[in-house]
């Protein structure tokens, strides 16, 4: 039997665990699907389906599903949609697929819904326009009525003078005659946000105490396009605040645009979350993860046949967030063993070349295994557990695999079912 299986077995056969405990933790899994909105622990994993999922989003996706499983809390998927113009075809059910096949599944997303739906922000444009207008008349936000032509022309002159590009906040100081007289010929202005006043300090629970003077080093930005979608600013505040998420996990490189998301908070009254901030996932070599490596799509390692287990201890091994990193682990030892006060602000340096070596640690010899084999090794197995017969091993990985307590020979269900999904059943009722 292959060492990994082994070691998921003797976790779901811990003494004390009956059949019918084990109905029971199946049957909260289940309901778990429609999670109650009002959890302690809610956070998101907030992909653009501009491109299929790859390695570095495998990560921040992970490192956001442990967090809510090791806190009893909900795991939700949003796909932020609002660039019309770069979607790619079949990108969005791409994401959701790899994260099924990662063994990492959200609990509410466009697929399986939830009580915070919709999860793609292209049908929740009301609600940002909402958000847009009483911005408006709280005079925390403008109409912009400059062109695409004048915008460039700015853009241009700074570079050719090295300086930063920035808007010139023009149209903040339009008075509302002259805002009245444009809105006649231009009804649909992009709104920009005010970046007045002091940011406020906050304290991220990666990086520490951090505070951006954000008004002071840009213009004041977009947050609603002409053609009635947002940028990341509005929406990602907007929707974190509407599905009540209490832990924002995400990539380092929106570390310093949180000070402007804290300023939006301030301006629509709300209490925004925690804030923790990821250290980039990079090449051995320190460059970028790019998406025009082939080889870092999630789709490429599933096709050649890579264990989903051995991508999720290699992307967790070259990082932090672990008392200590060894090989070999399986995703309930992952949850156990997390702890986020551990995440440093290194980057984790990524070297594949070493991925075989965990797929083959993890797939173990022997996976061509007979009912014989099978039969003696799980009778090994119950042997070795106090206090629990081998007629009740075999009730509970009935219930495991079947969700019945009656039914075939488990080793004849294990063979059928192979390995993988062998495997994959038992973590699912072990992250229940």
């Amino acid at each position: 039997m292959p060492p990994h299986m082994a070691v998921l077995l003797k976790k779901l056969l811990h003494p004390g665990r009956s059949p019918a405990a084990l109905g029971r933790l199946m049957g909260r899994r289940e309901a778990s699907l429609g999670t109650d909105p009002g959890a302690a622990v809610r956070v998101r994993f907030a992909p653009s389906p501009t491109g299929f999922l790859h390695l570095g989003g495998l990560r921040t996706a992970l490192y956001n599903y442990i967090f809510a499983k090791k806190h009893q809390g909900s795991f939700i998927l949003r796909l932020e949609d609002t660039d019309q113009t770069r979607l790619v075809p079949g990108a969005a059910e791409n994401i959701e697929d790899m994260l099924e096949w990662a063994g990492v599944p959200p609990d509410e997303s466009p697929r399986r819904g939830g009580p915070a739906g919709p999860y793609l922000q292209s049908q929740r444009l009301a609600l940002y326009a909402q958000a847009a207008e009483a911005l408006l008349k709280g005079g925390a936000a403008y109409p912009c009525f400059c062109s695409p032509q004048r915008l460039e022309l700015l853009k241009k002159e700074a570079l050719r003078n090295r300086q930063t590009p920035r808007y010139d906040n023009r149209c903040r100081s339009l008075s509302q005659a002259q805002v009245a007289q444009k809105l006649a010929t231009d009804p649909k202005p992009a709104i920009r946000f005010r970046l007045e006043g002091e940011a406020p300090a906050f304290q991220d629970l990666v990086y520490g105490w951090n505070r951006h003077e954000v008004a002071s080093v840009e213009g004041d930005p977009v947050i609603l396009k002409s053609d009635g979608f947002p940028t990341y600013h509005l929406a990602s505040v907007v929707d974190d605040h509407h599905m009540g998420i209490s832990h924002v996990l995400r990539g380092s490189e929106w570390l310093v645009s949180t000070s402007k998301h804290l300023l939006l908070y301030q301006a629509l009254g709300w209490q925004p979350p925690q804030f923790a901030h990821l250290p980039l996932l990079l090449n051995r070599d320190g460059s970028k993860l790019s998406k025009r490596q082939g080889d870092i799509f999630l789709e490429h390692f599933a096709a050649t046949g890579f264990l989903p287990d051995a991508l999720l201890d290699i992307i967790t091994n070259c990082g932090s967030g672990f008392a200590e990193n060894q090989m070999g682990r399986t995703l309930p030892e992952l949850i156990t063993q997390f702890d986020l006060s551990r995440v440093t602000c290194h980057s984790a340096l990524l070297d594949l070349e070493k991925l075989p070596e965990f797929n083959r640690l993890l797939e173990g010899p022997g996976t061509n295994l007979t009912q014989d084999v099978l039969n003696r090794e799980l009778k090994k197995l119950s042997d070795g557990l106090e206090g629990i017969k081998h007629s009740n091993v075999m009730k509970l990985l009935r219930v495991a695999l079947s969700g019945q307590q009656q039914g075939p020979p488990v080793a004849e269900m294990m063979v059928s079912l192979g390995p993988k999904e062998v495997r994959e059943r038992i973590q699912k009722v072990l992250c229940s």
